[in-house]
């Protein structure tokens, strides 16, 4: 049986914080596009209500800054976590466990852009769009895309973290055990040694 690995708690803490949010924009954006929209398709789950668009919009706002803090995070301290030089070579290996590292990577790297996607077309909304049938703005219509792909990128994402570390690699996401080297009593002193000597 493989063993729980530990995972930095500060990568817990935004991981965790991000994918709630995104979950929740994800579903308070279905149910707005089912209930304004349904262009490809409507299951009726809901009424058109502006109270959707304003929760799937304070959702979005939200995600803004804790999806930076994650993006940052993942691209300085995660980047082997992303798409590396070698991603795209090691896809020739199928089957075995580079290729699947790969793939890995590279769900990771697109959940992160589409979320960015995400967020960023999502400030180009305005709320006064669909309840005056405005369904053809550019904006809107990225915003569907990153919707259709953070649902897509979210399974790969999924299913890919539990082939290449099991259930394990899920556990080590939501334990609450820290070192004390990263506890957040010393965050204040860390962040004014970072403000007198920034390195990026």
């Amino acid at each position: 049986m493989r063993s729980i690995p530990y995972q930095p708690l500060l990568l817990r803490l935004l991981h965790g914080l991000n994918a709630i949010l995104v979950l929740a924009a994800f579903i308070t954006g279905f149910l707005v596009y089912d209930s304004w929209d349904g262009r490809w398709g409507r299951l009726g789950l809901s009424e058109a209500n502006r109270n959707l668009i304003d929760i799937h919009g304070t959702f979005g706002f939200l995600l803004f800054f804790v999806f930076i803090g994650f993006a940052i995070y993942s691209v300085r301290v995660g980047r082997k976590r992303l798409v590396a030089k070698n991603s795209i070579s090691k896809l020739r290996n199928v089957g075995q466990p580079s290729w699947w590292y790969a793939l890995h990577r590279i769900a990771n790297t697109v959940m992160l852009l589409a979320a960015g996607l995400g967020v960023v077309s999502g400030k180009f909304q305005e709320e006064n769009w669909l309840p005056q049938g405005q369904m053809n703005q550019p904006a809107y219509f990225l915003h569907l895309t990153a919707w259709i792909l953070i649902g897509l990128s979210l399974a790969f994402h999924l299913l890919l973290s539990a082939k290449v570390g099991g259930i394990p690699l899920w556990q080590s996401m939501i334990q609450r055990d820290y070192r004390a080297s990263e506890s957040p009593k010393i965050w204040p002193q860390k962040i004014q040694n970072w403000l007198r000597h920034p390195r990026w």
